[in-house]
């Protein structure tokens, strides 16, 4: 692992659209999961060496610094563009540190991994759910765990993540699954994603929210080309894609029409939520209850 020198970590995002979040919060750069079809590679984003986590200098006194300064209070989300529970978070307890930050200046948080790591900060987690809103988001996309294992090499398998899950939920932290990329021609059949929606209840997930195909573009595309080539062998996963998406960005699986209705039954029927607006509403309502009670 290496350092970068960084300026601010935690800004404020332009739209609170994606899961509620004012904020956003990145202290590694690079990721060592290798998921063959990451869009954190893409060009727009300018990571050379994406394979080799950096964490950013002095990234606890920044993140001091930066919500000291903020005027209002809010939903700090983490893992967007690397996975804030990297291998290396085991011994630098970056994330484990910076969510005590947040707890004491009454941020509350979202959080985006494919790493079981997260279950060692349940404590924090809950301290900070007493005072703010708390999601933790983990992301599944098949639960073959030999097919996790080549797609996601480096990430925990689909067994240990829904383990995870349970944890989470069993110490009451509103969890649930990102269930993308489901990716076209491999994990898009209806066995793969009734077994997960299954898991999925089963473990005490309260939200799944999915996109039935993948986003592909520039480099990232290249490389997830030439990685299917090389995992599957004689499959021609990579000439069938090229084929039937030609430079789409957003490559939605053929089938992913009887997928949704298959979904949103399933979800329908079980109460999982899975719809962006009411997955906010649900982990963030009662602290804009509590604090319209405050006011009053």
């Amino acid at each position: 692992m290496e350092y970068i020198p960084a300026k601010t970590i935690v800004t404020k995002n332009k739209s609170t659209a994606w899961f509620g979040a004012e904020y956003n919060m990145n202290i590694y750069r690079g990721c060592v999961h290798g998921c063959i079809y990451c869009d954190s590679r893409s060009s727009c984003y300018h990571i050379e060496d994406f394979d080799t986590v950096k964490a950013k200098e002095n990234a606890l006194e920044i993140i001091r610094n930066d919500i000291s300064r903020k005027v209002k209070t809010g939903v700090v989300s983490t893992g967007a563009m690397s996975d804030p529970y990297n291998p290396f978070e085991k011994k630098e307890l970056l994330t484990r540190n910076a969510l005590e930050l947040l707890n004491a200046y009454n941020f509350g948080v979202a959080i985006a991994t494919k790493s079981n790591l997260i279950t060692r900060d349940i404590d924090i987690l809950q301290d900070i759910s007493k005072q703010a809103p708390v999601i933790c988001k983990i992301t599944i996309t098949s639960v073959n765990d030999e097919l996790c294992e080549k797609i996601e090499p480096g990430a925990p398998n689909a067994t240990k993540r829904f383990e995870a899950i349970r944890h989470l939920s069993s110490e009451g932290l509103f969890t649930g699954i990102l269930l993308m990329p489901v990716l076209p021609f491999i994990e898009d059949s209806e066995d793969n994603i009734l077994k997960i929606l299954e898991k999925a209840r089963i473990n005490g997930a309260k939200f799944i929210y999915p996109m039935f195909g993948v986003t592909l573009r520039d480099n990232q595309r290249m490389h997830f080309y030439k990685k299917l080539d090389e995992l599957f062998p004689n499959r021609n996963y990579a000439e069938k894609y090229a084929k039937y998406y030609k430079d789409t960005y957003a490559c939605y699986s053929p089938n992913a029409k009887n997928l949704v209705a298959i979904f949103n039954n399933y979800c329908n029927e079980h109460g999982i939520l899975y719809k962006m607006h009411e997955i906010v509403r649900a982990y963030k309502s009662k602290y804009e209850s509590e604090q319209l009670n405050f006011f009053i």
